[in-house]
């Protein structure tokens, strides 16, 4: 639930802190004093879109912050996101903190436990926190795309359309997969003319692995045959011998020294390891001089070899340009385009096959939808009493509401039966909610029945009835009397009240109703002032004499018998709290 909230310098706010109830949390206030920009400001912290109008005037910065208490199951639902971004709070874990700056330069910073992140990673974090319903909110629900949505939720099949949205994302990609195939015929035979000679192309060059390098080195070897040959011939002679001015080469000299040693050894024995050392000596030089002079006969100045080498890699050169980076990842270009062209070769036995795993996806998606379909209209009916039901205690008695589910049909819908009806990621319904506000008039959508206080009550019949398996824990309604009269007032703050007591929602409102307000836990009275010559809002908590107060205002007089009604309307509402 949010605990705190803290605002600098937002539009007419300058310094502001509140402390929220974890139960029913009331606004009240002149139009204009600031309580709609106090929920401005909870949308901004929840990754709302910022303005730099909304930075007081003459400020530089404005600063919005708000604190949350995290109970187990949003601790679950949010510490893993916060630990993979590395944003969990050191000293436990229950307690979120979410911040915005707003500066006049247009820059804008979000962050989480003080830990500067993206505005998406900050909305992600935010959303399952607090659910706000706006003044004009009430009006989504004349729209019937939102109706199903509703349903889902009321009924928790949110996870089974999920699975079916993902059923249809893997039809797709199969469709589209048909549709490639089943293209212009001219197309198609460009494409084959081009794999053609793209798999032919590199099969004549008969690429090996590791070649490059190779080539590369035989290509510096031939390159430089003279100057390897002569420092070879060179190092053979001093190795055995050949030098023109008769000097000794190596071998000799070792043989003269294993004589030497030989004799030495001789006359002591402990110069026997010195004669072995040298004899093992003499046999890796040797080896070495042999080695060289094997070297030696193979090398040759072959200008033909080295102009076959040249072109060898450049050819190599060319199909790296034209296909990729080395020869690993030329010869896989070839085995993808062989793959597609053996693909498109074949596109009349794939078109086939795919066409029968289509069929295949379209009756298997069928009996999914179906069967989500049986369940949506199952929760409708529970969902329509619990709404006539609560639509009757907002003195709405005689109205009825329903669900209406329609399907349409399409050539290339999923199997239904004998039908084959259109479907998207939501299924095969169309959802749409009715009312008949009155005895014996037909159900028609709401928006061709209900007046302005009639769909805000309808409106929270709903909330009221969606709020049981709402998981959201923060609940904020601006202004939501909107059309309501005082008659129903305190039935509205009621089931309002009633939405923290049996739901455990913490719910924040602001409301003009002083029957609705007087059902609050925790009363603020938002007003506006004038200090140095700039408007200020400022916000104080009251107690049961201020709320008397403030009652007796929102009935427009501070006479005696204002305050009195105050005073019956509290006592009224705290007697409805206990009973």
């Amino acid at each position: 639930m949010l605990t705190e909230l803290t605002i600098h310098d937002f539009a007419i706010i300058d310094d502001l802190r509140l402390q929220f109830d974890a139960g029913f949390n009331v606004l009240t206030g002149e139009t204009g004093a600031g309580k709609s920009i106090i929920l401005d400001a909870v949308m901004l912290v929840l990754g709302g879109r910022a303005d730099t109008s909304m930075v007081r005037a003459g400020c530089e910065t404005a600063v919005l912050e708000a604190t949350f208490h995290l109970d187990k199951s949003l601790q679950a639902l949010i510490n893993p996101l916060l630990e993979t971004e590395g944003l969990d709070d050191e000293e436990g874990g229950n307690t979120l903190t979410l911040s915005r700056e707003v500066r006049v330069n247009g820059r804008n910073y979000a962050r989480v436990n003080g830990r500067s992140v993206n505005l998406n990673l900050l909305r992600d974090i935010a959303a399952p926190l607090i659910d706000i319903h706006g003044q004009g909110e009430h009006l989504s629900l004349l729209q019937p795309r939102s109706h199903l949505p509703l349903l889902d939720a009321y009924a928790g099949l949110q996870k089974a359309q999920r699975g079916l949205a993902g059923e249809v994302s893997k039809l797709q990609h199969l469709q589209r997969e048909l549709k490639d195939l089943q293209q212009d015929e001219r197309t198609l035979a460009h494409r084959i003319d081009m794999l053609q000679f793209q798999v032919q192309e590199i099969d004549a060059a008969h690429l090996q692995p590791g070649e490059e390098e190779e080539l590369r080195i035989e290509r510096e070897r031939l390159a430089n045959a003279e100057h390897l040959t002569r420092a070879t011939t060179e190092a053979v002679s001093l190795l055995s011998g050949g030098l023109e001015d008769d000097t000794q080469s190596i071998v000799d000299m070792l043989g003269q020294t294993e004589r030497v040693l030989t004799q030495l050894a001789r006359f002591d024995e402990s110069q026997h390891g010195r004669l072995e050392s040298l004899q093992g000596l003499a046999f890796q030089i040797n080896e070495l001089a042999a080695d060289l002079q094997n070297y030696l006969e193979e090398l040759e100045f072959n200008p033909d070899r080295l102009n076959q080498v040249e072109e060898r890699l450049e050819l190599i050169n060319l199909l790296k340009r034209k296909y990729g980076a080395d020869i690993p990842t030329i010869l896989a270009q070839r085995e993808k385009a062989a793959a597609e062209l053996e693909q498109i070769t074949h596109s009349e036995e794939r078109i086939a096959a795919l066409q029968k795993e289509q069929d295949d996806m379209l009756r298997q998606l069928g009996k999914l939808a179906y069967a989500l379909s049986q369940k949506r209209k199952e929760a409708a009916q529970k969902l329509a009493q619990m709404v006539v039901t609560q639509l009757a205690d907002l003195k709405m008695d005689g109205a009825r509401f329903e669900v209406a589910f329609s399907h349409e049909l399409h050539p290339e819908g999923v199997y239904v039966g004998t039908e084959r009806l259109a479907f998207d990621q939501t299924g095969i319904d169309r959802a749409e909610f009715l009312i008949s506000t009155n005895p014996g008039e037909p159900l028609k959508p709401m928006v061709k029945v209900a007046s302005g206080g009639e769909t805000a009550r309808l409106m929270l019949a709903l909330k009221t009835a969606l709020a049981q398996v709402d998981a959201t824990p923060t609940l904020i309604f601006d202004e939501i009397d909107q059309g309501i009269g005082g008659r129903v007032g305190h039935i509205v703050g009621r089931k309002l009240w009633g939405l923290t007591a049996v739901a455990h929602h913490q719910v924040i409102v602001v409301t003009h109703l002083p029957q609705l307000a007087g059902f609050g836990d925790c009363h603020f009275r938002v007003s506006k002032g004038v200090v140095n010559e700039r408007t200020i809002t400022k916000v104080e908590t009251l107690d049961r004499n201020g709320r008397i107060a403030e009652l007796a205002a929102m009935l427009g007089t501070q006479a005696q018998h204002a305050r009195d009604g105050a005073a019956t309307i509290l006592d009224q509402a705290t007697a409805a709290k206990n009973g």
